[in-house]
């Protein structure tokens, strides 16, 4: 099983605002965009998405920034990658050329188990369980956030 890059990068950005200052000034955009070290407009289509699933807020303007909501804190994990990654199947069966083997292949059963094990086993985290130590300390230090 293999995350996408928008997956990956949606889960970093809520670890990041996991650990944000809740007393001081949040983080915009761009700055989670340099501390990840990915380009600014692949982190606004996250942003935009997380914003739209109620994970997090984003204010514009002067004192704006982004936070993570209760319920992005308490999201999780599981469910965010099923919601992230969409429906599909770990191979491609139906495609523009479709496998002649679909009618009586055993392997496509196998590894939607094997995809749904994998969700199952995230299920229990959470965004806050992701940013425990040493997690939390280190998105801090990269970050420049202030923990209390």
């Amino acid at each position: 099983m293999r995350l996408t890059r928008f997956t990956d990068l949606a889960l970093r950005v809520l670890m990041r605002l996991a650990v944000a200052d809740e007393g001081g000034d949040p983080p915009t955009t761009r700055e989670v965009a340099e501390t990840m070290q990915v380009p600014y407009t692949h982190t606004a289509k996250v942003v935009a998405r997380l914003q739209h699933l109620g994970l997090i807020e984003a204010r514009r303007g002067r004192g704006g920034g982004l936070s993570l909501t209760g319920a992005g804190r308490a999201a999780s994990v599981g469910t965010l990658v099923r919601e992230l990654e969409g429906p599909g199947d770990v191979v491609e069966c139906e495609g523009t050329t479709p496998c002649p083997l679909r009618s009586a292949c055993r392997l496509r059963g196998a590894l939607r188990r094997a995809q749904e094990a994998f969700y199952t086993s995230l299920d229990p985290l959470t965004v806050a369980g992701l940013v425990e130590s040493p997690t939390g300390p280190l998105l801090i230090g990269i970050s420049g956030a202030r923990s209390d």
